[in-house]
């Protein structure tokens, strides 16, 4: 009887670790497939910016120096490798230079009434509200992993098997988008 005992404890304790081993197997590839979709949102946004950055120079020819900053935050952000922050840093830097060509619109009528730079820019929004979705959706996935790896027992097991927290895509601590904005009249 003891050995039986004995037997569903040894047998209860692999079924358990087995579970959790696999949970944290499952969160850690959510987080990916959430990375994944970033990913694919960024690069329809980099597709889309040459022509943007096209249409406005053929309006706004001596805005060279606007156009020059948006082209350099988009090879920068292309070439950003995986580290999270960094990427996040470089995002935060596109999206500053695209806000100050969308801006580039209110000084030229022709432009802003322009067909092709209408629907890039609409186009444009579109993927920037797609990536923040991912961003979102990305962060969910990476907090419910971070949670997981860290509440007992299952630090244990990912302990075990040398699981690891994963980064937020987040904006950095001093980035200007979350300065708040100035309204003057």
């Amino acid at each position: 009887m003891f050995n039986f005992i004995f037997l569903v404890i040894v047998v209860g304790g692999v079924l358990w670790a087995i579970g959790l081993y696999n949970r944290f197997v499952t969160l850690i590839q959510r987080s990916e497939e959430a990375w994944a979709d970033i990913e694919v949102q960024l690069k329809r946004r980099y597709d889309l910016i040459p022509n943007l950055v096209e249409t406005v120079k053929g309006y706004a020819k001596h805005e060279e120096g606007t156009l020059t900053k948006v082209v350099e935050a988009r090879n920068m952000a292309m070439a950003t490798g995986g580290d999270i922050a960094g990427q996040a840093k470089a995002q935060n830097m596109l999206t500053d230079a695209l806000k100050s060509v969308f801006a580039l619109s209110e000084a030229y009528p022709d432009l802003k009434a322009n067909q092709n730079f209408l629907a890039l820019q609409t186009e444009l929004t579109d993927t920037e509200n797609k990536v923040q979705a991912a961003r979102r959706f990305y962060n969910g996935n990476v907090r419910d992993l971070n949670t997981a790896i860290l509440q007992f027992p299952g630090n244990l097991i990912a302990g075990m098997f040398r699981f690891s927290k994963k980064e937020y895509f987040d904006l950095p601590d001093n980035d200007i988008a979350q300065q708040p904005v100035a309204v003057k009249f």
